[in-house]
């Protein structure tokens, strides 16, 4: 061969700072791209003998990683077609040009020709990320041909000589630059090929690991055993979303869970993914067990392309509320270098966003149809995920009715409609409004709880980070339907009926009450009004209006407009029984002890509440002992 020297054809006099500063986010994905275009080559080069167009032996096809501290090199080889010197000049010197598209058309015959692209080009140009110097040594799978080597130092400038490479194949030999000896740690490669190249369809060997194996039998006959380097296969070459959901247990798709996320666990079910119109898309999408903290579960579902992982913020490709889920989308009709501008105008991505949401949609309908008892079980883990996919999506809350559970103080559980016909007898107020009472906490709202039950008032609970959002969403979607937390206000306000109740106290009666309380309170935050309760409940009622408390803690959430009502002070109303005997104690009494008794009476309702604390905590206790 005769040794050539040449400039590499691109469009700009130096595209290498181009590629360092801004086509490559991460540098560590240059063995990304390196692994991808050797696998692709073994791939190529297992098609041709498939088709007939090879008739040598196919050999061993796996892909090799090695690193030399000494001498600062990366290499990573395959067995692949490999290349002539044309084509070297033809796929690495013109960086527009792609290998895949000749290649493609050449043996368009094939049925399955789109699993095979080549990504020569500008990905095999992020290897200038990390290296000074990248050289070449290949062999072509053709009949006749002659190994070559090409070397450029990161100039548009190159040189290709006679290789001495004596199997088809390349070596991509990479010498690493000062500022990127981190990639020349062992431990270092290990993560990266870990991350990208877990699941790729060709094994990927990195360095060797020790084995046992029998060597014979000692004096007493008992086997002996001997210590062997064998190669180190880092990836899973078939993985179960290459497969058919008929060829898997249960056991498959637990084992598969555990090699994602170790230390998880187990989920709850899963949906496995298998679409090839109008887009290609494999993967398995699993429930989690995501009880109330789903900020830290986002993602964890990992993105590839044609097995090699991509990334796992996969936002646009995924509908928001479906981030909650854990597991693989592998969609070939996604590039490697995806860009967000990518992601959010290709109309690939919007249909599998939309088809990842209907098969979603249409498995917990199917799991509830099936078996209602069982979908009931599993609600404590999976309500939190169907409650913020009704409030994201629309197409997705208007399939989720039928499977969208409430949840009483009792653990029982109803749809919409059913809960609907169940209490619209007892809580439509006076206005035809339906109230439907909640707790966030029946523990410290279990008095307020109770109240209500005795009036055959049902409370449901809504305790997950979202119900306040959730709430005002089915306030919008329900007809005359609102949500009173049960602590809101009194029962008789909560849900007003036609005849208003009356207190048996005078004018002045009324008045001096709420002076009492005033003073023995002193706080301006709270506003006293005497209430006609029946005298079988508290003497004092502690609330906060529904609208305040909501929007406050839509403001602990940090929603956008929220703020300003995270910013209000607290304002309570504090409701005096006037039916009660004790107020009409209060009133029979003077001076310190009617002061006393007005606040051991507020410290109650305050106590009821979980609002008594530090000093005020201790004065109760105290005045508790003097009055007993």
């Amino acid at each position: 061969m005769v040794q050539e020297k040449g400039t590499i054809s691109i469009h700009t006099e130096n595209i290498f700072p181009i590629i360092k500063k801004f086509l490559y986010s991460d540098n560590e994905i240059f063995l990304r791209e390196l692994v991808s275009n050797a696998v692709d080559a073994t791939q190529k080069m297992k098609r041709l003998a498939t088709l007939g167009k090879y008739s040598g032996e196919l050999g061993e096809t796996t892909v090799e990683v090695k690193v030399d501290e000494t001498a600062k090199t990366i290499t990573i080889s395959d067995r692949g077609i490999g290349m002539t010197a044309e084509e070297i000049k033809k796929y690495i010197n013109q960086i527009a040009f792609s290998g895949a598209t000749e290649f493609m058309e050449k043996f368009k015959e094939a049925k399955d020709a789109n699993e095979i692209i080549g990504r020569f080009g500008l990905g095999f140009y992020s290897a200038f990320m990390v290296a000074d110097k990248v050289e070449i040594n290949t062999l072509s799978y053709e009949e006749g041909a002659e190994p070559a080597r090409w070397v450029c130092d990161g100039s548009t400038e190159f040189e290709i000589t006679e290789g001495d490479r004596t199997e088809r194949g390349s070596d991509v030999i990479l010498y690493i630059n000062s500022e990127s000896e981190e990639f020349l740690e062992k431990h270092r490669l290990q993560q990266i090929l870990d991350k990208y190249a877990k699941f790729l369809p060709v094994p990927i060997q990195f360095g060797t690991k020790n084995e046992t194996e029998e060597d014979g039998e000692d004096e007493k006959g008992e086997p002996k055993y001997k210590t062997i380097e064998v190669p180190n296969i880092i990836n899973n070459t078939n993985p179960i979303w290459t497969k058919a959901p008929s060829e898997l247990t249960d056991e498959d798709y637990l084992k598969f869970y555990s090699e994602l996320y170790p230390m998880s666990e187990e989920p709850l079910f899963w949906i496995h993914l298998n679409v090839d119109y109008p887009f290609n898309l494999t993967g398995v999408l699993y429930f989690p067990k995501l009880k109330n903290d789903f900020e830290v579960q986002r993602n964890k579902i990992k993105l590839f392309s044609r097995q090699v992982f991509i990334t796992d913020e996969v936002k646009d490709i995924v509908p928001e509320f479906l981030m909650l889920l854990h597991g693989v989308i592998d969609s070939p009709d996604i590039p490697l270098n995806v860009s967000r501008s990518f992601l959010q105008a290709d109309s690939n991505v919007k249909k599998i966003n939309a088809h990842i949401t209907k098969k979603v949609a249409d498995k917990l309908s199917e799991l509830y149809r099936k078996d209602r008892k069982a979908y009931e079980d599993k609600w404590s883990d999976i309500g939190l995920f169907v409650k913020y996919g009704a409030l994201s999506e629309e197409k997705f809350y208007e399939k989720a009715k039928e499977f969208l559970l409430l949840t009483n103080t009792k653990n029982e559980h109803y749809t919409l409609d059913e809960f609907n016909a169940k209490v619209k007898d007892f809580q439509t107020d006076k206005d035809s409004r339906l109230i439907y009472l909640y707790t966030n906490d029946a523990e410290r709202q279990d008095s307020y709880i109770q109240a209500a039950n005795k009036r055959d008032y049902e409370v449901l609970v809504m305790n997950t980070p979202i119900d306040n959002h959730f709430m005002q969403h089915l306030e919008m979607k329900l007809d005359k339907v609102s949500f009173k937390r049960v602590d809101a206000d009194v029962l008789d306000k909560l849900i007003q009926k036609e005849t208003d109740a009356k207190h048996s106290l005078t004018e002045d009666q009324t008045k001096t009450v709420q002076e009492v309380f005033e003073k023995a309170i002193g706080n301006p935050a709270m506003k006293v009004e005497i209430e006609a309760l029946s005298e079988n409940e508290l003497p004092v009622t502690i609330t906060m209006e529904e609208w305040m408390r909501r929007m406050k803690d839509m403001a602990k959430m940090g929603g956008g407009g929220m703020q300003f009502y995270g910013s209000l002070p607290d304002s309570y109303k504090v409701a005096i029984n006037g039916n009660h005997k004790l107020i009409n104690r209060i009133l029979e009494t003077s001076g310190d002890e009617q002061k006393q008794l007005a606040k051991q009476a507020f410290d109650l309702a305050l106590l009821s509440q979980g609002m008594l604390k530090g000093a005020d905590l201790t004065a109760f206790v105290e005045r508790s002992v003097n009055l007993i």
